[in-house]
């Protein structure tokens, strides 16, 4: 046995640990799990779990149900919100078939590959995710706890959720930088630390899930639904990036005007260049596309630029002396998308702009949505899809696409989302019922 796999059962024992949540996703985000007792901990990590995938959406066929969950013991922690004697612990698992392979559709293996990819060329993939919700207090209707606005200093429930949520989040060893209150009410955002991809996703599932369990102990709903208020700004996962080598990063350049490296600007060409047929994974929700409208901080053109926050990729200031924190930050995904897929297919699109050295277009440090159609025509700006079905046929029109989540993922990602966009053709909004029932 490893030493990870001894110390895990040693922290079980110290902390009389009597079950393990083994935890999964399946291929849009939602976070999967079944218990095991201390006494079966020792078999899962030699051996796997075994369970039938065949009810968890996007993985294996009824006929080919056999899975088994391998729980990684690097991401052992204890649950805290649980009581302490004969307490709960949790640990993320990869998945395989039967036979030992990985199973093509595990989200987590999607990153894992396209970090290996990364690591050939010699680098290390680094994210920090600004994730965005709201608290409501329920979740029937969006009531929202406050009506505070972007950082101000409120004194109600929120910020004592807010601060609970905090101290959850480090007890699982997860470190926080900062949190505050968002722009819309009731809205806020607690910010992770700077690290490799692989550990923030895993920490990204965790973050969702202590931000809703402390609000449901406390009386509340939370929620990472993108845009639940049509005249307020929508939740979004703006992704901070950067590749390093060793301990230096990539993307700095200290001669270019904005401190980029070739690197980094071949990376922003690979991901505008692949911008729309990304959304489908950033923006994987039919009520993503009520966020991704003009007036609401959310970007629509697919430009970049340094200051201006209209652009899909915006680089933030340096500061001399810091050149380890050069890096991009991309707006378009909301907070809602699997963390897993929404980060392997970023670096992908990135990693291929260098591997083809594609340049990056002109920075437009204009606010965008103040442009003429003719001004945004002549200088050849885009838009991202404007709704799910859009977003459906730029996936399926992207051999890149394919390639970057792999044929099983893309081909049941694709079928999901087009179940979803018929689900919502068949349904009769109240807008519909109020501006046409009384004259028609």
């Amino acid at each position: 046995m490893s030493e990870s796999a001894d110390y895990v059962i040693s922290a079980c024992r110290e902390n009389d640990v009597k079950f393990i949540r083994l935890w999964f996703t399946d291929i849009v985000g939602a976070l999967k799990s079944f218990a095991i007792t201390v006494e079966e901990l020792e078999e899962a990590l030699e051996e796997g779990m075994g369970f039938d995938g065949s009810s968890i959406e996007g993985f294996a066929r009824i006929d080919e149900s056999d899975m088994i969950a391998r729980p990684d013991p690097a991401t052992f922690q204890l649950v805290p919100w649980r009581p302490r004697e004969a307490g709960v612990a949790r640990m993320f698992c990869d998945i395989y078939h039967p036979d030992g392979q990985p199973f093509e559709g595990d989200p987590r293996y999607v990153l894992k590959r396209q970090l290996k990819r990364a690591a050939d060329l010699g680098y290390t993939f680094y994210v920090s995710p600004e994730l965005e919700y709201f608290y409501f207090k329920s979740a029937e209707t969006p009531v929202p706890l406050d009506r505070g606005g972007y950082f101000d200093q409120t004194s109600d429930a929120a910020s004592d959720l807010r601060r609970e949520t905090v101290l959850a989040l480090e007890a699982m060893g997860i470190e926080v930088e900062y949190s505050h209150h968002e722009v819309a009410p009731s809205q806020h955002e607690i910010a992770l630390r700077y690290t490799d991809a692989l550990t923030m996703a895993d920490s990204a599932m965790t973050y969702r899930l202590v931000v809703k369990e402390i609000a449901q102990s406390n009386g509340v709903y939370a929620t990472f639904m993108p845009k639940p208020f049509a005249d307020q700004n929508g939740s979004g996962m703006h992704v901070h990036q950067s590749l390093f080598k060793g301990e230096r990063n990539a993307f700095f350049d200290p001669a270019d005007p904005y401190h980029l490296s070739a690197i980094a600007r071949a990376y922003i060409g690979g991901l505008l260049h692949h911008a729309p047929a990304l959304t489908l994974v950033t923006n994987q929700w039919v009520n993503s596309y009520k966020r991704l409208l003009p007036g609401f901080e959310a970007p629509v053109y697919i430009t970049w630029a340094r200051r201006n926050r209209s652009d899909l990729i915006r680089i933030p200031e340096y500061k001399p002396g810091r050149e380890v924190h050069t890096r991009i930050e991309y707006r378009s995904p909301d907070s809602a998308c699997n963390p897993y897929l929404a980060f392997a297919v970023m670096l992908a699109a990135g990693l291929d702009g260098i591997e083809t050295e594609r340049p990056a277009p002109a920075p437009v440090e204009e606010n965008v949505f103040e442009l003429s159609a003719a001004d945004r025509a002549a200088r050849s700006i885009t838009t991202l899809p404007g709704s799910l079905i859009e977003a459906i046929e730029s996936a399926e029109q992207s051999p890149f696409l394919r390639e970057a989540l792999g044929d099983h993922t893309f081909e049941s990602l694709i079928q999901n989302k087009r179940i979803e966009w018929e689900r919502y053709r068949r349904h009769i909004t109240d807008f519909e019922l109020a501006e046409y029932l009384p004259i028609l």
